[in-house]
């Protein structure tokens, strides 16, 4: 990879064009305490459940619910990191554009940051799968609560979804919610699980702002999925000059031509150092 000081002049080149597009993986909300999904050699750590399991049975629901009650203790408690506040700021600055993110923790518009495409959903929003009703992750939390007042099972285990493990015991005594419009137990956080796919309205959408970019640069991702990998491979098809931040190799580094192997935080501060006022 390009060393980090010559890698930061030539991205700081292409800040200055404006209507940057950033595209963002889990690797920006690690400094939140949030961690990724996968190692820097690009080795999954966790195995979420799936979207077929998850559809396919009651108790694949209770499973998910009970360990996402207990998760979403500690990941609602992140708060955006100075990552996220200098996508803001490049932002407000002019030199950045949308942002398309990966992530489903809202951080990015905690920091401020606006024109957020959020590719997989979000963790706030909760949809029934039956009649389609949506509804607010938090008033959720309060029914489930409300359903389940003796359930005080702790965890420090945090994930990118909200996700931790739970001992089958644990998961038998929790009482999965059901919704409150058509009363069924088919509620589901409105993210992308994997194996499900990308309503393609959002991926026509991100394709646009591809599009129009004077540049694409990827911060925290590995872009070992197509959903956001597709993206890059757009902008080299077009030859819209793609950069990448992270740690590591990543599955993009072809068609990148700046990539930049450092730590995001710190990188990204000295990046807002090295661009126009």
């Amino acid at each position: 990879m390009t060393s980090t000081s010559t890698g930061l002049d030539a991205v700081a080149a292409l800040l200055e064009r404006g209507n940057v597009l950033v595209l963002t993986g889990a690797g920006i909300s690690t400094d939140s305490g949030i961690p990724d999904y996968r190692g820097p050699d690009g080795t999954r750590r966790v195995t979420p459940m799936q979207f077929a399991e998850f559809v396919g049975s009651s108790q694949a629901r209770q499973r998910y619910w009970a360990r996402s009650y207990v998760g979403w203790q500690r990941f609602n408690l992140a708060k955006p990191n100075s990552g996220h506040e200098a996508v803001a700021r490049l932002q407000r600055r002019g030199l950045v554009g949308p942002v398309i993110t990966q992530n489903v923790d809202g951080l990015h518009q905690q920091a401020g940051a606006t024109d957020v495409e959020e590719l997989h959903g979000s963790l706030a929003r909760v949809v029934c799968l039956t009649c389609g009703d949506l509804s607010s992750r938090w008033d959720l939390d309060d029914r489930m609560r409300e359903a389940n007042p003796t359930y005080t099972v702790t965890s420090d285990e945090i994930r990118p979804d909200g996700d931790i493990v739970l001992n089958e015991l644990d998961v038998e005594a929790f009482r999965t919610p059901l919704c409150l419009v058509c009363g069924h137990d088919t509620l589901k956080p409105d993210v992308v699980f994997f194996g499900e796919s990308v309503p393609k309205p959002l991926v026509e959408k991100c394709f646009r702002l591809t599009e129009e970019a004077s540049a694409l640069v990827v911060l925290g991702s590995s872009l070992k999925v197509m959903s956001g990998y597709r993206f890059v491979r757009r902008a080299a098809a077009l030859d819209i000059p793609v950069a990448i931040i992270t740690r590591g190799p990543t599955r993009g580094d072809a068609e990148a031509s700046v990539q930049v192997d450092a730590a995001l935080a710190p990188t990204l501060a000295t990046l807002l150092s090295r661009v126009a006022a």
